[in-house]
């Protein structure tokens, strides 16, 4: 089936579902051929087990990565040479955007869980994005969102309170499971409270405290790793409040 722009989206969906590569092949205006093509290019990659490195820092860049399955968090060493969590990366989510600028990763990523991964060769990569426009389309918009994202962890951390934090991580993640298209009101945590607590510079207690306090006031219930979003409009409301705080 066609939708009249010459893209059969049936084939589309089983291409997507193939490799996982909707994160560069959707909404951008790209026909089948152009997917098939990079179909081509991406290289099946082993299962990673959790806690095994994708790439680490220093490592020069080859590939980019789409997480097919699983989750993963990068992380980098600060001032005093303890690990920091610089974030987290969804199944359906493209990871290796840090080492586009000097050539190599100034992170490390590491799976969080069992995962599986597409391995997209970047030589190959850009030369079927400068045929494509809407791929070079894509390309930018997705490395606009990640410049955004840690824009955004950058502003939290400068004078923001733990609920707060919080409000704004669970409301963001939220917001990037639905793009994903899975549920934004009911989503598994695949990080540790330490590492949800390395994330926010804020230590584990107070974690997993404020967690507690905003499931007494009803804006969320936590089972496990698991969250529900019980009161979306209020934490929603937080959330942008917040950030337009932040820029006034």
């Amino acid at each position: 089936m066609s939708d009249g722009t010459g893209i059969d989206l049936v084939k589309l969906r089983q291409s997507c579902a193939r490799c996982s590569l909707q994160v560069l092949c959707l909404p951008a205006t790209i026909q089948i051929t152009d997917i098939e093509r990079l179909d081509k290019i991406v290289l099946n990659r082993r299962p990673l087990q959790r806690g095994d490195a994708l790439y680490r820092a220093g490592q020069p860049l080859g590939s980019l990565f789409v997480a097919r399955e699983g989750a993963f968090k990068t992380t980098a060493l600060d001032a005093n040479g303890e690990s920091q969590v610089l974030g987290f990366h969804l199944p359906g989510e493209l990871l290796g955007l840090d080492a586009l600028g000097t050539g190599s990763h100034a992170c490390e990523a590491t799976a969080l869980t069992q995962a599986n991964v597409c391995e997209v060769p970047l030589s190959q990569l850009e030369a079927v994005a400068a045929e494509v426009p809407g791929l070079q389309h894509q390309l930018l918009r997705i490395m606009g969102q990640a410049m955004n994202l840690h824009q955004a962890h950058v502003e939290m951390l400068g004078r923001r309170s733990a609920q707060e934090r919080l409000a704004i991580f669970l409301h963001q993640l939220s917001e990037r499971y639905r793009a994903l298209g899975r549920s934004g009101d009911v989503f598994l945590l695949p990080m540790s409270r330490e590492d949800i607590a390395s994330y926010l510079g804020l230590v584990i207690e107070t974690v997993s405290r404020t967690l507690g306090k905003m499931q007494d006031e009803g804006l969320i219930a936590v089972r496990a790793r698991e969250v529900r979003i019980l009161d979306t409009a209020r934490l929603d409301t937080l959330a942008h409040e917040v950030a337009r705080s932040d820029h006034r």
